[in-house]
Parts: C-alpha cells; sequence; structure tokens
C-alpha cells in the first residue's frame, strides 16, 4: 500500500507529538471442521470474519502518553446481533496508555455494556535485531518478542469449542469446557519493526518498549501496518477515558469468558449451523 507523504511540522522537534494512522488485515482461516456448508455460506461466513478484522486505527501520541482509537466505526453496523456484541469486546474503543505511570486504560463496549479496564501495562521483553526494511519514508528495525494470548480472545478457539460440544453429549460437553478453559492461554509471537528516526518509544495499543516509533505488528494471523504519520501536531489532547464500569483485566477476561460459554452452549445444541452458522 501506498506510503502518504509525512507532514512535519518543525516547532520544538524535541516533542516529537503526533499522529500514526494503522490499518489491521487478518489472514482468515478457511477450515471448517469437515462441516457440510455451501460455498455461499462458507463466503458468507468468511467474508464476515475479514470484515470484523480489517479496520482502521488512529494512534495520536507523545513522549510519555498515547491513545488508540479505531478511526470510524460505521462499517460496523453490519456486525449486529450477537455476533456484532461478542466481537466489539475483542476490540478496543479507546486505549490509553502512560508509559511513565506504566498503566492504561482500556475502553470496550461488551454486549451492550460499558467496561473501562484499568491495570498495569505489559512489560514486554523485546529481542532487537540487525535486520531493518524500508516502510514508507522511514527506516525501521525488527524486534520479537512473545505474548500469552487467551482462549477467550481467539475465535478459531471459540469455534473449536463450539464443535466440541456440539458432537458430544450435553453432560461430557460440559466438562470438555471445563477442561479446555482451566489452561485457555497459548503463547505466541510478535514481531515489530520499529523507527529510531521518530525516537519515542510508543505504539499501537498495548505495544510500546523500543527505541523508536512501532510502525507494524505483526502477532498470529493479524498485521497492524502503519500507512500515515503527521508528526509535531498541536490540536488534539490525550485524554484518559472515562466512560464504563471501572474493572482489572482480570475481571472483564471473566465476565467476557463467562459469556462466550455461554453463547458456545447455545449455538452448539442448534440442529443446523452451529456456531457462526445459519440460523433457522
Amino acid at each position: 500500500m501506498l506510503f502518504l507523504l509525512t507532514t512535519v511540522i518543525w516547532g520544538n522537534a524535541q516533542e516529537f507529538q503526533g499522529k500514526a494512522y494503522y490499518f489491521s488485515k487478518t489472514s482468515v482461516d478457511a477450515n471448517f471442521g469437515g462441516r457440510q456448508m455451501s460455498e455461499d455460506q462458507k463466503k458468507a461466513i468468511t467474508e464476515r470474519l475479514k470484515s470484523a478484522s480489517e479496520k482502521t486505527f488512529i494512534l495520536t501520541f507523545n513522549k510519555e502518553a498515547s491513545a488508540y482509537k479505531q478511526e470510524s466505526q460505521l462499517e460496523e453496523s453490519g456486525n449486529s446481533g450477537r455476533w456484532g456484541a461478542m466481537m466489539s469486546g475483542f476490540t478496543s474503543n479507546n486505549y490509553y496508555k502512560n508509559i511513565i505511570d506504566k498503566v492504561y486504560y482500556d475502553q470496550r463496549e461488551f454486549y451492550g455494556k460499558n467496561f473501562l479496564i484499568q491495570d498495569s501495562i505489559q512489560q514486554y521483553k523485546w529481542t532487537m535485531l540487525n535486520e531493518t526494511k524500508q516502510i514508507g519514508n522511514y527506516t525501521c528495525f525488527k524486534a520479537v518478542t512473545t505474548k500469552i494470548i487467551s482462549d477467550v480472545a481467539d475465535w478459531r478457539s471459540i469455534r473449536r469449542k463450539a464443535r466440541e460440544l456440539r458432537n458430544k453429549g450435553e453432560e461430557e460437553s460440559k466438562d470438555v469446557t471445563t477442561k479446555t478453559d482451566s489452561s485457555a492461554s497459548k503463547e505466541i509471537e510478535v514481531v515489530a519493526w520499529y523507527t529510531p528516526e521518530i525516537p519515542i518509544n510508543q505504539g499501537p495499543g498495548e505495544f510500546w518498549g523500543l527505541p523508536g516509533l512501532i510502525l507494524e505488528v505483526q502477532q498470529g494471523r493479524n498485521t497492524l501496518l502503519c500507512n500515515k504519520i503527521v508528526l509535531n501536531t498541536k490540536d488534539d489532547l490525550i485524554k484518559i477515558p472515562t466512560k464504563g464500569k471501572k474493572v482489572s483485566q482480570d475481571e472483564f477476561d471473566n465476565v467476557s469468558k463467562k459469556k462466550i460459554e455461554e453463547m458456545i452452549e447455545q449455538f452448539s445444541t442448534r440442529r443446523r449451523g452451529g456456531f457462526g452458522g445459519r440460523r433457522n
């Protein structure tokens, strides 16, 4: 994708405050677990998953804090019903982090309820490599780390659990769900590309801690890529979000986990379609 020309207003160059625009893309797993579905059904589900994962975000940053928001939520209008209510909980509406105070505020809507997650920011252990590549006008360096991801936030895991429940007896399937969720996490590699030409250790969402602004993040099937930067803007304040019920990350994970398990059981009892499939 064409990287737009960077706009720079050289007032106080040491401030390095500004905005970075990112777009997300996800490679969709076309494995439907051997289910008997028409090509039109498979295409519809794949397009729905693709649409839910492809978004544009704006990171407003300075050396101390940043706010990461979705640029426009108009495309979410098609994500109605239970599917949309669940998927909305996987994406932050406003993610604020302060790397001096080591705290973040994550504003989310989940099943019609607003939550404000407040917790300590993740301290990533980055391994910086000598590999470089060009992203737009910037020379970027590669860094890697690992991240623990919960099954609660992994839609492929959710689909798998739904199939398990659908293929087993009701009592047995409840046991399977409990056993699966008791260790519901996995470790994935995260690859980041940062540029020392913008010497702040900020990045999109939860990512930070490198000697330069992070312009690209690859984690699993998801990629975040910056395609526009505007430096030294003066018109936007970075504010801590205040809307929603205040909870810790663990508290929010427990709420979403219980609701998703409830949904899985409901979908699995359907005779046709299953999770993410056709409704009668």
